[in-house]
């Protein structure tokens, strides 16, 4: 029986909302002869079944099972054709397409006039929008049909047509060029993390410095400048230079501010800049830019021209609420942030198909990470073990790693120490695998190791040992990584000033604004 989150049809069906359900059903209904098609009859029994039952479907007699694979993918084109004529999907990338499209039955009838007349209006839509791979397919008919439609203009447009194509052809093989370069640096920071040695620093480098083409910032259109800054963003992530990754991540999001037009064209790459912005924030503890930034966007997202699909509101979710966690860990206001678990859950629940494994592991994190900073160490080990039992992610070791140090720290903190031995063994066990095993992750292993053999008396003097060891990486350039997952040094002051770690940690982000 095949599972139902990977019967593509199914997933579909249970994706569509009760208009679009409703515009398919009419869509089918345009001839009278579809009225007891056996697609609709399957699409109606799909919409029932709460899960993919194969056996279900062929007990319902609607169809055989040779032909179920055929009216499955008739279905699903069927679906597909539907979604398409929906004026919610009609942007304007489906316009442009549509428009070349028209064109081209057009030149097939030999009505060339016609067909260039369309293909010159969709061509100024195209450029005017950054649709640049597109305008570059136009002007390629173009110069076909132009062979065809002789006129007295033709050595002219010849020369005309033949510039625009180099001009597209240059300016499509740049930003290929930079979203090959991009995509590669996002890989590595998915697979690795941060360089964690100069002989990674360097191998970036290098690959940053062969891979990047020659470029005229005057030359660029919004496309070409969105590409360069998000190369440039991963890059200064990599290398853990958060003031650069600031910086072009600013450049990213003033870009769509500067081109307003753009964010509802491109709303995908408008929320990863603020996303990437306000993280860059985080990491160099900007907390009114980082407030403003935020409120900003929930406002753009919250306006009625912002675009509305079902990849829009998950990716909304992930990130606001993801900030909205990060917001409180930096004033320290762990308690009001609370509120955000459930809304958080429920979230993950309805936009389950559309967020990657990752991403949810992230948030698990962060909201360990909250009750930690509330002292509620019982539910932070609760959200740690999602993550630490979860054998499919193969992504972010760096992730899982920390995940693994603060469970110590929480079964430490909420005087779980019956296992503590066995889990110090796992969890060295699995740094060394991993080859993750910093310095600071080594001083908090061998700090917890020896907490059996501490006199409580002598309990106070241990923290200031391991407080003096550890803030010596704090500014580190591969060991600074660590203070970004986990506040261990906040953490330790709480111990030596008998304070809550959410008071310490309130009491620098007030220093931070004075």
């Amino acid at each position: 029986m095949t599972n139902a989150h990977k019967d593509a049809l199914f997933v579909l069906v249970k994706s569509l909302s009760k208009s679009e359900k409703r515009q398919f059903k009419l869509y089918v209904g345009r001839l009278g002869v579809n009225a007891d098609a056996k697609f609709l009859a399957l699409f109606n029994l799909l919409d029932k079944l709460r899960k993919y039952d194969e056996k279900q479907i062929l007990d319902s007699g609607i169809v055989k099972k040779s032909q179920l694979s055929n009216l499955k993918a008739h279905l699903y084109k069927q679906i597909l054709v539907s979604l398409r004529l929906n004026p919610v999907n009609q942007n304007v990338r489906i316009q442009i397409r549509e428009q070349l499209d028209f064109a081209t039955i057009l030149y097939q009838k030999g009505l060339y006039k016609q067909s260039l007349k369309i293909l010159e209006k969709a061509k100024s839509f195209a450029i005017e929008n950054e649709e640049k791979n597109v305008a570059y397919e136009i002007v390629e008919l173009e110069k076909v049909i132009e062979t065809q439609y002789i006129t007295r203009s033709i050595p002219d447009r010849a020369d005309e047509l033949a510039v625009e194509a180099k001009e597209l052809s240059e300016l499509n093989v740049l930003t290929s060029k930079l979203s090959n370069l991009s995509l590669q640096l996002y890989g590595m920071m998915l697979k690795v993390g941060y360089a964690r040695s100069d002989e990674d620093l360097n191998k970036v480098k290098t690959y940053f410095d062969a891979h990047m083409p020659d470029y005229t910032i005057e030359k660029m259109g919004f496309r070409e400048k969105l590409w360069l800054y998000k190369a440039h963003l991963w890059y200064s992530l990599l290398i853990q230079d958060f003031l650069s990754a600031y910086k072009y991540s600013s450049k990213w999001v003033d870009l769509f501010y500067e081109n307003d037009h753009m964010i509802s064209l491109n709303p995908v790459f408008f929320l990863k800049g603020n996303h990437y912005l306000l993280e860059s924030l985080f990491f160099v503890k900007y907390a009114s830019q980082f407030r403003e930034t935020l409120e900003r966007l929930e406002q753009q997202v919250g306006d009625d021209r912002f675009p509305k699909n079902d990849n829009i509101a998950s990716l909304a979710f992930l990130y606001i609420n993801t900030n909205k966690l990060n917001l409180h860990f930096l004033e320290g206001t762990f308690d009001k942030g609370i509120y955000l678990v459930n809304i958080i859950e429920y979230g993950i629940k309805k936009h389950r198909q559309q967020i990657d494994e990752h991403h949810i592991m992230l948030l698990y994190y962060k909201i360990a990470c909250l009750y930690f900073g509330n002292g509620d160490n019982k539910n932070c080990i609760a959200y740690l073990k999602k993550i630490i039992s979860n054998k499919q992610l193969k992504m972010r070791e760096d992730l899982m790693c920390f995940a693994r140090v603060l469970s110590l720290v929480a079964h430490y903190e909420a005087g779980m120490d019956y296992h503590l031995e066995v889990q110090l063994k796992s969890t060295y066990k699995f740094l060394l695998k991993m080859n993750d095993l910093h310095e600071v992750q080594k001083e908090m292993i061998k700090f917890l190791r020896n907490l059996g053999d501490i006199y409580p008396t002598d309990l106070k003097g241990e923290f200031q040992k391991l407080y003096n060891e550890l803030k010596k990486y704090e500014n580190h350039p591969y060991e600074k990584r660590a203070f970004l997952y986990l506040d261990i040094l906040s953490w330790l002051e709480s111990h030596l000033h008998n304070k809550p770690v959410s008071e310490v940690i309130r009491e620098k982000a007030l220093a931070l604004t004075r």
